[in-house]
This record gives C-alpha cells, structure tokens and sequence, in this order.
C-alpha cells in the first residue's frame, strides 16, 4: 500500500514545478499536494543555473504562447519580486549588430517586440547607444528598456514557502523510480517510499522526457543537453558594462549568442556558449554519462538535427576549448576586452527538445492523458514566465483532469 496519499502530485522542484504547485494551491486550496524533487534543494540545476535575466519576450514568435506568457510574465515577476523584497533591478538590455548585413536582422526584432506589445523599444545611433553603453561596439542598436534581472533561486525558495504555508508539500531527497496506472490511481515509487495519486503533473527539466516514458506516454521529443560555460569579468574591468548586451540572434537556434550579462549579485558574465553535453547534468567538460551519451547518439533526431546545424555546433566546440575564440566574440560586443579581463567562471546545461526529424521545438509543450500532463519543452524564458506558465498548465490539468 502506498505509503502517503496526495490529489495532486508534480514531479520536479524546478521554477517550472514549483510555479505550478504554487499555481494550484491558488487554485484548488483543499486539493492535497506533494511535489517531489530527487536533490537535497529546489532549483538545483537549470533554475539555479542560469544568468537572472527577466527576459522581455523580443525573440518569440509573434502569437506563440512563449510571447504571449513572456510578456506577461515579465511583469508578473517583477511584481513577484518587489511584493516578497526579492532583489529585482530593470536595467535594460542593447541588442547590437556587429556587422551591417546584420541590421535588416535587427529591423525584424524590432517589428517582432512591436507584435508583442513590448514598450519602450527603439533604434539607436551611435551617440545614444553610448550614452547607454559607453564602451559598447557595433552597427546599430536595438534598446530593450523594460529587460531586469533577478535572483531566481530566491524565487524559487520563496516559492517553496508559500506552497508551504497553503498547506502543500515540498519533498525534496525524493527521485522517482517508477510510475504505474492502477485502479484510477498512479502510484509513485521513489527513494523514500511509495506515493499514490489522482493526478500527476511532470515538470521533471531534464529527465521530463525519462519521466514520461516511465509514465507509459510515448514522447514525442527527446531532451538533448547542452551545456553553456561563462566567463566572469574581472572586477575592475565590471565597469565596462552597465546593464545587459546581446548580440542580434540567429532566430533558427534557441541560444542568443555570448553576451554581457550584470548579475544581481553583483559582477558580469560573460557567455554563454552551447556544447553538446555528455551527461543531463554535466556542468564541467569531464562530466560523463554513458546512459544519457547512449541517449543522445542513439536517437535519430539528433543526428538529423547535427546535419542541420553541424557547422555552427563544431564552432561552439571550438570556441569552448580556445579562450581566444571566446574572447573574438565578445570584442565584437566590447572592443575594449581582452584574455586578461575574463576569469572561468561557472556553467547551466539547457534542455533541449528535439523532435524526431531533427527540428528544435520552438515553443512550449505539454501533453496530457490518463489523468498526467507532462511538460516537455518549457525553457527560457521559463523562469521569467513561471507565474503564468503554472497559471497555464493548472488550466489545461483543470480541462484535461476534470477538475472544477
């Protein structure tokens, strides 16, 4: 018999999972819930690996559901912050182009913001971008006034205490082993014991895709890791960036490029790149996994997907072993930068969602049936969107589930 008895059970101690239990005890306050998390700590890996940016919601596709919560939730994490004293600052962010065949590039993410109802968007000149970043290079400029940043682990603890305090449980040091149907019920089997519930929301990250099968569902997408590596700017060259520059994206891929990024917590970050990763969790070069390397190499879409992209992959690679490289493209953002300003600092591993014919799922994902909805593709901006994002799978549980 199952040790412990829940309504509702989400399976990932993310910003995404814990968005979401905080999103239905909002919702179905006398609903009982569990979320499970198999590290000692929520956020342990994308949410608490990643640069704090509170994205605007510029790169996504006019009328995707990432524009429309992006936007939405900028604003709704914001408010988060300040209502809860969690460091939030609006610095802003310049895109820049770095070379003049890039500007029509810049021109459509104007228009593309525009679509999405982002405020306070305009073209630059030289002059004005420099009164906003003194030493920053380029063609022309792109401002994003409304762009922050934040602590996202404080987010997510302070999610956790308020799942808490409406009555839900936050397990941590608990990893799902097996997941069965039986009798209208799904019972949980994990580190610490079995769980039996009527429902069961998958927001496992990394392993969503893991989870799915061990729930029976026949995915389709497999989560392929990349792992990005930052550099920190030496402290007495921080000055050289006041808030946030990017580089104008190649809208095909996920990934913005390197950037210069001010973190909350004081210091810049520079980077990130994005390598193959050989383990879900692998934050260093030398971390391994024979099972999720297997994984990856074994399943077709990934090799179509490598056909697709393989030059800029090798250049990745490439960039990721010779600092010089590394340093090439960020001069192209701040000529005054060089080898000695930048120190190895740490790294994030993304899930990446990759169907079966190569292609990489541009927008958010989920599936529900048999009483589960998993969520399979729910990346950046998804710390950002966390509040409507959980808001939008109590939603589709609430449709899917028959609940009222």
């Amino acid at each position: 018999m199952p040790d412990q008895s829940y309504d509702i059970v989400i399976i990932g101690g993310g910003i995404v999972g814990l968005a979401t239990a905080l999103q239905f005890g909002r919702a179905f306050p006398k609903l009982r819930l569990a979320l499970l998390e198999k590290e000692d700590r929520v956020a342990g890996h994308q949410s608490g690996h990643n640069s704090g940016v509170i994205h605007s919601g510029i790169y996504y596709k006019p009328g995707s559901l990432k524009a429309k919560l992006c936007v939405e939730g900028a604003a709704a994490m914001v408010g988060f912050c300040r209502e809860h004293a969690i460091p939030v600052e609006i610095c802003g962010k310049i895109i820049v182009t770095t070379t003049a065949d890039e500007i029509p590039r810049l021109q459509a993410l104007l228009e593309r913001g525009q679509a999405n109802g982002i405020a306070g968007l305009r073209l630059l000149n030289k002059s004005q971008a420099r009164e906003i970043e003194p030493h920053c290079g380029g063609a022309a400029w792109l401002q994003v006034p409304g762009t922050g940043i934040t602590d996202y682990v404080a987010v997510c603890q302070k999610y956790a205490e308020l799942i808490a305090a409406q009555g839900g449980a936050v397990n941590t040091k608990t990893e799902v082993t097996s997941i069965a149907r039986s009798n209208g019920e799904t019972a949980v089997e994990t580190s610490r014991g079995s769980v039996a519930t009527k429902y069961l929301i998958n927001c496992a990250g990394l392993h969503s895709d893991r989870v799915s099968r061990m729930a029976g569902e026949k995915t389709e997408v497999t989560i392929v890791p990349f792992r990005g590596e930052y550099y920190d700017l030496v402290a007495e060259r921080e000055h050289l960036v006041r808030g946030l520059i990017y580089p104008v994206p190649d809208l095909r891929f996920p990934f913005l490029g390197v950037h210069f990024t001010r973190r909350i917590s004081g210091g810049v970050d520079a980077g990130p790149n994005a390598v193959l990763a050989f383990k879900r969790e692998g934050y260093r070069r030398t971390d391994f996994s024979l099972h999720d390397t297997a994984t990856t190499f074994a399943y077709s879409g990934f090799w179509q997907m490598a056909a697709k992209y393989w030059r800029s992959g090798v250049g990745e690679f490439y960039r990721s072993f010779h600092k010089s490289a590394f340093v090439r493209a960020l001069q192209s953002l701040l000529p005054e930068i060089g080898s000695s300003d930048l120190v190895a600092d740490g790294s994030g591993v993304r899930a990446t969602a990759v169907a079966r014919d190569g292609s990489l799922v541009d927008d958010f994902q989920f599936v529900c049936s048999h009483n589960m909805l998993h969520v399979w593709n729910v990346v950046s901006p998804a710390a950002t969107a966390s509040l409507p994002i959980g808001r939008e799978i109590v939603r589709m549980a609430q449709q899917g589930f028959g609940l009222s």
